[in-house]
């Protein structure tokens, strides 16, 4: 008989106690693939985000722990409307634009809805006392400022759509509202349509591209009709700062804390520091997980050997005596233990493909495809391992005299 047929016979007419030991290699393999799909694709989305909002700083109440840049005014507390005309009153280097922001809870035809409350352009160029700070393209005698964007060469101004990439908006109505493609999907909402808010009716401007971030569930509306319709008065969630000078950025955080020392100051790049490392403890993790796993499986494909060696001395010497070498009995059994560490590295790779898939979208907004590499990497760790957890069975049980075994 061939070997690979006594090892397939071996496996069909026994499988139960291989079991607990496929399934913990498999739940070791899963943590591993979930946990750096996850990781490899969060670092993506990471990229890609900080490579469309450049170099932009938060201006938050000081109590405020932040957890996602786009949803950065969704901690329900509020400070002075008045912080946005001391920073525009500064003249600070490098600020090419000021986005304040107030958000609440609304409902639109029993639907609950976020409504965002956010302040266009004109509302700072229509000021006497803010004109010629060189802050906004269109204010009255302004530069091109440090680096020539659609915000401030004008470029894009009457296309309301430009708050999806730029963050702030050329002209508002104060009964318009502007729509996220997700929310506007919901809703079967398009531009024109009239939407009950708050008491009162707005006009759709126009529905936002899909940006892939937290502002396609959103209601954009002026931020004054939306102080006013809600009763918070004069306040906001957060200013949201367009700092375009990489030079201007970096001395910006102390100008912002002398100037507005009540308030705490946050830079894109602190918010991306903080996720790069989270993201390498996870990655660090998922290692330490599947080392865990993988010694208990091991032990577990050991301790399972032993005992099949065990049982089974009559059988493996009556083998032994019909011709079968040490050499056979040794890869029989090492055998066994490699087609275990495949089979677990598979599941565990399918498995835990699927659910990084699952978790990934619900979790952190990100998309996760399968990653190729990790199926090798899963299969080959889980094979070393069960073969290596094996080797000292399958030598005990190569090293039976046939003779000594009879006579039992």
């Amino acid at each position: 008989m061939k070997l690979r047929h006594m090892i397939w016979k071996e496996l069909w007419q026994r499988p139960t106690p291989m079991l607990t030991s496929l399934l913990a290699v498999t739940l070791g393999v899963t943590a591993l693939v979930a946990i750096q799909n996850i990781t490899v694709f969060s670092e993506r989305k990471i990229a890609g985000d900080m490579e469309s909002l450049g170099a932009n700083v938060l201006v938050l109440p000081p109590s405020v722990t932040l957890q996602d840049y786009y949803g950065a005014d969704m901690h329900g507390q509020t400070m002075p409307e008045e912080y946005v005309t001391r920073l525009a009153l500064a003249r600070l280097p490098g600020v090419e634009n000021l986005a304040p922001k107030l958000c609440v809870e609304a409902e639109v035809d029993t639907i609950p809805v976020t409504l965002t409350g956010i302040l266009p352009r004109s509302e700072f160029q229509a000021k006497a006392a803010w004109q010629g700070l060189g802050m906004f393209g269109n204010a009255v005698g302004s530069d091109a400022g440090c680096c020539a964007t659609a915000a401030d060469t004008g470029t894009g101004d009457n296309d309301p759509n430009s708050l999806a990439t730029t963050r702030t908006i050329a002209e508002l109505g104060d009964r318009d509202v502007i729509l996220g493609r997700d929310l506007a999907n919901q809703l079967g909402a398009k531009a024109g349509d009239t939407l009950p808010l708050l008491g009162d009716d707005f006009t759709v401007l126009t529905v936002l591209p899909s940006t892939g971030t937290i502002d396609d569930g959103r209601i954009f509306a002026h931020l004054h009709s939306v102080q006013d319709l809600s009763g918070a008065g004069p306040v906001v969630n957060v200013i949201e700062i367009m700092a375009c000078c990489e030079d201007a950025a970096g001395g910006l955080i102390t100008d912002l804390s002398g100037e507005l020392p009540e308030t705490r100051i946050v830079t894109i790049a602190q918010v991306v520091q903080t996720q790069i490392a989270v993201n390498g403890l996870m990655s660090r993790l998922s290692w330490v997980f599947l080392s865990i796993l993988l010694l208990v499986g091991g032990a577990s494909i050991a301790s399972v050997m032993y005992a099949n060696v065990t049982e089974r001395r009559k059988e493996i010497g009556t083998l032994m005596a019909i011709g079968a070498s040490r050499n056979f009995v040794t890869q029989m059994f090492l055998g066994k233990a490699a087609v275990l560490g495949l089979a677990g590295g598979s599941a565990g790779f399918v498995v835990g493909t699927i659910v990084a898939a699952v978790l990934g979208p619900q979790l952190l907004g990100i998309h996760v495809r399968p990653m190729p590499m990790l199926l090798g990497v899963g299969m080959g760790t889980a094979t070393i391992v069960a073969v290596a957890a094996s080797l000292l069975p399958a030598r005990r049980a190569a090293g039976l005299d046939p003779c000594l075994v009879f006579n039992e």
